[in-house]
């Protein structure tokens, strides 16, 4: 069907309905943008390489041998295992530092320390003073001392800090429990642990240095006692940064040792530094 129109000047002219419209080319007549061969886009062949090109980059991740893939992730995690694991516990040795947990417990576990000829060293004497705090605070109605004696002693720490709390401390005599074994923490609370079970106590707060909490608790903790930890916040442990620092690395190789190898760190090192000290000198006052 047509259309006849007249325009001035000109002849008739005849307009078909298809002219009115966009101009459609067939496909491959070199016009448009269809991706084919002769319309300007990518060609068919290259485009087929390229996917060809992917799929084989897939096919050889996903081809990749687990006799690779399983020892590298192994050894992965074991990596990640051993970098985390003591920045974690270095963590919790630094918060546990920092909290004073007194409950009231059937009895307060002071740890020993150096003493020379039945006097208490400075540190011992800062640990049996806390200790008296907390008694007379009402924590705990009785003290128990730990801690047993080097080569050559003639007085344990256990009997020396007793003592101390007897006579300095006007504790009564029948409140405060010696137990005169151990040169390590862990020896100390077994020993403990038998001295709970014997009284029949179950908790207790133990006294010692800040960063020592942790590795204390776990220890009392593993003979049947449900411990808190009250610190002491004076001495060399906890002077610089550098001294925080050191305490702390050491404690968590201390508690990593304990709880990998079920062994306990030897005689604090802390207490060989401490014998230069004036055995006479009072922590509190100087």
């Amino acid at each position: 069907m047509t259309l006849e129109v007249d325009v001035p000047g000109t002849e008739h002219a005849t307009v078909r309905p298809e002219d009115d419209g966009p101009e459609t080319r067939a496909p491959g007549d070199g016009g448009g943008d269809t991706g084919r061969p002769g319309d300007g886009g990518e060609p068919e062949n290259g485009g087929r390489r390229g996917r060809r090109g992917r799929r084989g980059r897939r096919e050889g991740r996903r081809k990749r041998s687990p006799w690779f893939t399983i020892p590298a992730s192994v050894l992965a995690g074991l990596i990640a295992v051993a970098v985390l694991t003591p920045l974690a516990v270095g963590a919790r040795v630094w918060y546990q530092a920092r909290q004073d947990e007194r409950p009231r417990s059937d009895a307060i576990i002071v740890l020993g320390a150096a003493q020379y000829n039945g006097v208490p060293s400075p540190t011992l004497k800062w640990r049996l003073q806390h200790a008296l705090k907390l008694y007379r605070d009402g924590v705990a109605p009785a003290i128990v001392t730990v801690g047993g004696k080097a080569p050559g002693d003639n007085f344990t720490e256990a009997g020396a800090g007793r003592a101390w709390l007897i006579e300095k401390g006007g504790v009564p005599a029948s409140k405060v429990f010696a137990v005169p074994v151990g040169r390590d923490t862990l020896e100390s609370m077994k020993a403990a642990g038998k001295e709970f079970k014997r009284h029949q106590w179950t908790s207790g707060v133990i006294v010692t240095d800040p960063w020592h909490g942790l590795r204390s608790k776990k220890m009392a903790e593993d003979n049947g006692i449900k411990a808190a930890a009250s610190p002491t916040r004076s001495g060399p442990s906890v002077q610089t940064r550098d001294t925080q620092f050191h305490y702390i690395v050491r404690e968590t190789g201390g508690y990593l040792s304990y709880v990998l190898l079920g062994k306990s760190v030897k005689t604090p090192s802390e207490t060989a530094k401490r014998i230069h000290i004036d055995p006479s000198a009072d922590p509190s006052n100087g």
